[in-house]
């Protein structure tokens, strides 16, 4: 690249960032006259409205609405010109028609269109026009219109780094660039919050992003693939294409815990889009049970399991995660109907009801949730005797109605029903609802899920888009829950290597057998870890299709300590070495949350951070937390403690340990006390000096 070409280019900055400028105090301009025209109105309604009837003061109203929207409008446009500013573009790609010269489109993560010029100047990463950056090298190209594709030749594909609005790089290649730019963007030191990505999109994701077809999206990437990132640009993605049917607040997201809802939630106000509304699955399920019941939290089951190995416990966990206990569920709903209900003849006053009258009646309302039939029945029942009668029925007759009604089936309640549902089946032991007692997680959504089958809810009707974030940790009936409740398109993503609790894990093919529409996407390629460390996790949980970004660092270090003090000492010292290496996140990730908060006593300073299931916010520096909780997350450096046999023994501890290395961006070390755990070997493994 010629520096003539350089000196160009940072001329054309120049151009772009004083044309932005101008356009900020055109902002300020509008925004300036519409908060004098807006107190004027406001001035005048008030001196005015003795003589103003209501129409006048309606239109007012109307008025300043619109005038209160449009001030507001300007603001959040002035919002992203000044961010523009910062970093006006990241690629630029020279496409031209057939027989045409090429034109230069410039793409960055907003638009911009020169008013004065009536030209784009700035074409956000969205645009139809903008997806052939990703999709494509030079050479022939096309991008999709309403009104069909466009064909025509790429000359030129350039890719920026713009920082503070001074040019850091600039990178021209004829064949796939991404790889440089991506080995400079990854081997930078992590902030503390998820960021956008729209400069190093790759082409497979590029699709996912863009689907517009998929009524559900299912997701399966592998440690550090980006998935969450993906999904996120996915969201945005469909609030660009759709801008006119759908908005932020028709969209839910359904985060494992509210740290790390606070930690991606960053990225869709950085691509210009409002804050999405976000629930952990257990504030949905206290809002399906109305408060009803105390139950045991995910969280709350995943530190029983690692407190304790208890057969029973997990034989409970392991059938209520099937697919045979949903369709067990399925088949009883449809016995009790048939076998559960008594029709008999109902005498009110001179007047019979034949059983015959009362089963049809109930029968017609097959679409109604059970137990939602019996007053509609109770009122069918009514009409009948009254038009039979040929007067109004009293009170009391209308009560021996609803009585009869009540006596139709022989439970009422959801849990005596779920109860029924264990005897019916031969295992009653399988439920325990000891008095006081929490209901054990594994029981909270089939719970709901009978719930919703036999008194149905509508609470979530309103909802267009739902994003299900680790998807490996929920079970079929939790995806069948989902499923009646959101009738909507659904992106779904995880990684079932990443579970924390086998005994309930889905796969992919899992959530396929609940949403056989499912468009299923892989991603196989992992961005977040060096080579060295993705090898090192692969000797955990191995799979054979991963593919490292060849991004190379250190190899993971295990130091070997003589007792508790001299570890916990260790963990100080490494600690202490971190403050001074210039990255900016430390994740010390422990098996159990006893042994988090050993390890912060131990430490003990301001800049360590621990989090807990209560936690609702991310902090940059250094954090203590458990691998549950850390799922998700990133770090630049990764220590986890306690790396014993003793520590990491079972299956749910080898699925914690895998979360636990796999947050590692550029550096991972493991100490322990005593042997080693199985999962690791000694073998190529560096010890420090």
């Amino acid at each position: 690249m010629t520096n003539a070409t350089l000196q160009e280019e940072k001329e054309y900055l120049e151009e772009i960032k004083l044309q932005l400028t101008l356009a900020v105090r055109r902002v300020d301009n509008s925004v300036k006259q519409f908060s004098e025209e807006l107190r004027e109105k406001k001035e005048y309604i008030h001196e005015h409205q003795s003589g103003m009837d209501e129409a006048d003061m309606v239109a007012a109203g109307q008025s300043i609405n619109r005038m209160a929207f449009t001030g507001e409008a300007a603001v959040t446009r002035k919002r992203k010109l000044l961010k523009l500013a910062q970093s006006p573009y990241f690629g630029r790609l020279d496409f031209a028609l057939p027989g045409k010269a090429a034109a230069p489109f410039y793409i960055g993560i907003y638009s911009f269109y020169d008013e004065q010029r009536r030209a784009n100047l700035i074409y956000d990463w969205r645009a139809p026009v903008s997806s052939m950056f990703y999709d494509f090298e030079l050479g022939e190209a096309f991008y999709a219109t309403p009104s069909g594709k466009v064909r025509g030749t790429i000359g030129l594909k350039r890719q920026y780094r713009i920082r503070d609005g001074r040019l850091e790089f600039m990178l021209d290649s004829d064949i796939n660039i991404h790889d440089d730019v991506l080995q400079r963007e990854l081997a930078k030191s992590s902030d503390d919050k998820l960021k956008n990505i729209v400069a190093t999109i790759q082409r497979d994701q590029n699709a996912v992003i863009r689907n517009e077809d998929a009524s559900v999206m299912v997701i399966q990437g592998v440690a550090g693939s980006g998935k969450t990132s993906i999904a996120l640009h996915r969201i945005a993605f469909l609030l660009y294409r759709y801008r006119e049917t759908i908005s932020a607040n028709d969209i839910l997201i359904i985060s494992p815990n509210k740290v790390f809802a606070d930690y991606i939630s960053n990225v869709l106000p950085e691509l210009g889009e409002e804050h999405i509304p976000e629930l952990v699955m257990e504030e949905l399920a206290a809002d399906l049970l109305g408060n009803q019941f105390q139950f045991q939290t995910f969280f709350e089951q995943v530190s029983a399991l690692l407190d304790r190995h208890e057969p029973a416990f997990i034989e409970r966990i392991r059938f209520k995660s099937s697919f045979d206990f949903l369709s067990q569920l399925n088949q009883y709903l449809l016995h009790i109907e048939n076998s559960y209900l008594t029709f008999k003849e109902l005498r009110v006053g001179s007047i019979v009801v034949p059983p015959a009258v009362i089963e049809q009646k109930f029968r017609a309302y097959h679409r109604v949730p059970l137990l939602k039939r019996f007053d509609l029945v109770a009122q069918d029942v009514r009409d009948y005797v009254r038009h039979a009668a040929g007067r109004k029925l009293s009170g009391r007759e209308k009560s021996t109605i609803s009585e009869a009604m009540g006596r139709l089936f022989r439970l009422r309640s959801v849990l005596d029903i779920y109860r029924d549902f264990y005897r019916w089946i031969g295992r009653p032991e399988l439920l325990r609802l000891e008095q006081g007692a929490k209901l054990e997680y594994a029981d909270v959504f089939a719970l709901i899920y009978l719930r919703i089958r036999l008194e149905g809810v509508s609470a979530y009707a309103h909802v267009k888009h739902l994003l299900v974030d680790e998807m490996q940790d929920y079970t079929p009936v939790q995806y069948a829950v989902l499923s009646r409740l959101f009738s909507c398109r659904k992106t779904i993503l995880g990684d079932v290597s990443q579970t924390v609790n086998p005994y309930s894990a889905s796969s992919a093919e899992t959530i396929e057998r609940v949403f056989p529409q499912a468009d299923v996407v892989r991603l196989y390629r992992s961005y977040r870890s060096t080579v060295e460390i993705t090898a090192f996790t692969q000797r955990i949980t191995p799979n054979p299709h991963i593919i490292p970004l060849e991004r190379h660092g250190p190899p993971p270090a295990i130091v070997r300590c003589n007792g508790l003090e001299e570890e916990l000492e260790t963990v100080r010292q490494l600690t202490s070495a971190f403050r001074s290496s210039g990255n900016h996140s430390l994740g010390i990730i422990c098996k159990t949350q006893r042994q988090a908060e050993q390890a912060f006593e131990a430490l003990q300073a301001p800049d360590v951070y621990l989090l807990t299931d209560e936690s609702s916010s991310f902090k940059e520096g250094i954090i203590i937390t458990t691998a549950h909780l850390a799922k998700g997350l990133e770090f630049d450096e990764v220590l986890v403690p306690f790396a014993s046999t003793r520590t990491y023994k079972t299956e749910v501890d080898k699925s914690m340990l895998y979360v636990a290395c796999t947050r590692a961006m550029h550096q991972l070390t493991l100490t322990h006390t005593g042997e080693l755990t199985g999962f690791l070997s000694q073998q190529n493994v560096a010890e420090p000096a």
